[in-house]
């Protein structure tokens, strides 16, 4: 209980953000609240640690766990624990008030409000709201809830007899593989027409990657990577964190350690032939609080992202422009083999009055255009780095850049710095018959696209070097996979960017997910050599590589298979940031709407049952149909590439591609099931008519189809999970799904073909 005490009086110091504060939505498929608290957090948290956050003791929920079927709990280790914060606060954010919350985690109100608002961001990603919930606390079950979880055991045991959370490999286990270096004949370095060649890494936390003691590129990491040919890796980090800030030093608490651990990264990847950029969102917004001391520093406030709670530091202004000159200066003097850093200025975090669109209410930035604004920020950083006189590069990226200020902005940079767009971004595509736009994090369209091109011709004409950032290994059309296996889309990418005129002179290959070194990786890395190979040869390089000579051909035909019907994606923006896809079969089904809305939540939130949102500019049935041929596609060119000579390299490959059909055949039930659902409560709500049994009597074999299959395909996918840590990771979601999720999603149908269906057969007995 003192966990409880303490969380309650830190929060009267801290304001933990709630927003609406919805109701929770229903589990049916428990018992009650504190069963589904159990199960969700058996593999994830310590059970002293889930104990003490509810006032129970460890032996009665272990009681209470084995009564569904749970066995022993695993060892959580540190490592884990120091990788999960993500993933548990996903899992408990509709099952525990934040006071509970913070007892679990163990932390103070003041990192939960840092990890929600500046950290991860995490309130936005929750959809901006935190669900009304009363003090969970342990309680004896009733004799209902003990008669319901004895049928839950049985259902686990009967699915999953050799236990729902037995693995191969635990959660994490490709740490330590990736951790190990190479083996020697891995080892060649190729030569490429693309001078840069960097990414993020697959495992290394995204915001604070020195906290803990936590290191996101160990030497065997590094190894592989410039195995494959990759020369620079990037991380990112506040800039208060690195360099003092004058304004409240004890935002910078811990700089040294960070100065520390990143001089000495910095030291062991150059002995790796590969260099170190950091990427710079600054200078970064600050707490409205903040400006009751400071308000000539005021800019504009942020009414997007975190409405009304923070505000620029504004860059028209003299002394926050001498803090982002004199700051970069000092970052480059303290690690003076920094590689390079590069910039997003008009979008992510608040950090200029122009970077979300609006600076009316500055009365500065209003009267300059946010062409000056932004390339002026851009410049002050490529002056600090100026004055530290060391060999940084930066790199500016028009990442949320309308595409009228390009010009401006490009006229305006100082010739020593590079320019990099993404590269496919407004490729025109039509999918289903619907006619839309690539953003960017797309795999599915080959390009680079127009808008791409008109930057970079521009950047040329101004003496600037060019990059094209690109996702090599998957994107966020599926994040919850290592890499998508459509390989041969990536190479013909890949080389188009090589045939531009000039040439692109570097790639950035990956934001936060698509850092695994992957076929695909190498094969872009193989189109790279100044050779010039065709986009087969280099497919069936890397294929031999990986799998040998005989197997190579097969291989390569998959890839081709699966790149062609990745091809017939149904992209959009929504889809990406509020669908399911990442999720796969980990998302619950409901049996009525439920009235939330999908936030944009990259697999962060739940997506529930918003069709709406998911499908963004399509219609629902094209939508499902799209997704059925994605699945469908890759099902196919699984059969191929299963047909090849066996290895375990080879079994790891279809596990891979065999989690992609999974999401993407589950995308299309979940939205199937929806419909159906909804077009037979419509049809219970009106008077009956002709044909009215026989419609329900479609519409309820149809439900019983989707949610047996939808059960099927979530078994399936804890089976491949359980033999390869990486299905279901990525590096700034963390775990998308555990073997709970999977679990949870079998009680879920089973709850909804045995109780629910009957009870909609029931209403419709009888009717004409």
């Amino acid at each position: 209980m003192l966990g409880l005490v303490v969380g309650a009086l830190l929060l009267n110091a801290v304001e933990l953000p709630m927003g609406s504060a919805p109701e929770p939505v229903p589990l049916l498929h428990f018992p009650d609240r504190l069963h589904a608290y159990v199960w969700r957090n058996w593999t994830l948290v310590p059970l002293d640690r889930m104990a003490t956050a509810i006032g129970a003791n460890p032996e009665e929920l272990r009681a209470l766990g084995e009564r569904m079927g749970l066995t022993d709990p695993p060892v959580i280790t540190e490592d884990q624990w120091r990788r999960s914060h993500i993933t548990i606060l996903r899992r408990n954010w509709q099952l525990l008030p934040y006071d509970q919350l913070l007892a679990l985690l163990g932390w103070t109100a003041e990192q939960m409000d840092y990890v929600l608002r500046e950290g991860d961001g995490l309130f936005w990603w929750f959809g901006q709201y935190k669900p009304r919930l009363d003090p969970l606390r342990y309680a004896p079950p009733t004799e209902a809830a003990a008669a319901r979880a004895t049928e839950i055991a049985r259902l686990t045991r009967e699915t999953f007899p050799e236990g729902l959370h037995h693995a191969n490999e635990p959660l994490f286990a490709f740490v330590e593989e990736l951790t190990q270096s190479p083996p020697p004949e891995t080892a060649a370095k190729p030569d490429s027409l693309f001078a840069t060649r960097f990414c993020f890494s697959y495992f290394g936390a995204f915001r604070d990657p020195f906290v803990e003691g936590a290191d996101p590129y160990p030497d065997g990491y590094l190894a592989r990577l410039a195995a494959a040919g990759v020369n620079g890796v990037w991380l990112h980090e506040p800039l208060y964190k690195v360099a003092t800030f004058p304004w409240d030093p004890s935002l910078s608490e811990g700089r040294e350690q960070r100065l520390n651990a990143l001089r000495d990264l910095v030291a062991r990847a150059r002995r790796h032939g590969i260099g170190i950029y950091i990427y710079l969102n600054e200078p970064r917004p600050m707490p409205i609080a903040f400006f009751d001391k400071h308000p000539e520093l005021r800019g504009v406030t942020d009414m997007q992202v975190q409405p009304g709670q923070v505000a620029t530091l504004c860059t028209s202004i003299p002394e926050v422009q001498d803090y982002l000159r004199d700051s970069v200066a000092s970052l480059c003097r303290e690690v003076p083999d920094l590689a390079g850093l590069f910039t997003i200025t008009a979008s992510e975090n608040f950090t200029n009055c122009w970077s979300h669109h609006n600076a009316d209410e500055c009365p500065r930035c209003r009267i300059r255009t946010p062409e000056e604004v932004i390339a002026e920020s851009n410049t002050l950083i490529a002056d600090g780095i100026a004055r530290a006189g060391t060999g940084c590069r930066l790199i500016v990226w028009d990442w949320g850049w309308r595409n009228d200020w390009a010009d401006g902005i490009l006229r305006r940079l100082p010739k020593q710095v590079a320019f990099m767009s993404v590269s496919e971004w407004d490729m025109p595509i039509a999918r289903g018959g619907i006619e839309t736009l690539i953003g960017e994090y797309s795999l599915s369209v080959i390009g680079p696209g127009p808008r791409a091109s008109r930057h970079w011709a521009i950047a040329r004409e101004c003496g600037l070097d060019t990059f094209a950032k690109i996702q090599a290994g998957t994107s966020w059309e599926i994040g919850s996979v290592p890499y998508v296996p459509a390989i041969e889309n990536i190479a013909r990418h890949a080389a188009n960017l090589r045939e531009d005129p000039p040439g692109i002179d570097g790639l950035m290959m990956s934001w936060t997910l698509g850092g695994y070194p992957s076929p695909n990786m190498e094969a872009v890395l193989e189109i790279g050599r100044p050779e010039r190979p065709s986009v087969d040869e280099a497919l069936l390089t890397v294929a031999t590589r990986r799998f040998g000579a005989e197997a190579a051909p097969i291989v390569v035909r998959a890839w081709k298979g699966f790149s062609a019907a990745f091809t017939e994606y149904p992209f959009c923006g929504s889809v990406l940031y509020s669908s399911p896809v990442h999720l796969g079969p980990a998302n619950l089904l409901w049996e009525s709407p439920t009235g939330y809305r999908a936030p944009m939540t990259m697999g962060f939130g739940c997506p529930f049952d918003d069709l709406q949102t998911w499908c963004g500019p399509y219609p629902a049935p094209v939508f499902a149909a799209q997704f059925t041929r994605v699945a469908d596609g890759f099902q196919e060119n699984l059969l191929i590439l299963k047909s090849a000579p066996t290895s375990p390299a080879l079994e790891d490959e279809a596990g891979i591609a065999e989690a992609c059909a999974i999401n993407f055949r589950s995308m299309a039930n979940q939205v199937n099931f929806v419909l159906a659902r909804d077009e037979l409560a419509a049809l219970a709500a009106n008077p009956p008519q002709a044909g009215t049994a026989e419609t329900a009597t479609g519409l309820l074999d149809r439900l019983d189809a989707l949610l047996r299959d939808e059960l099927a395909l979530a078994v399936r996918l804890r089976a491949l999970q359980a033999r390869d840590s990486r299905i279901g990771f990525e590096a700034a979601c963390q775990y998308f799904y555990v073997s709970a999720d999977l679990g949870e999603k079998v009680l879920n149908c089973h709850d909804l073909l045995h109780r629910w269906l009957p009870e909609q057969r029931e209403k419709f007995r009888g009717r004409t």
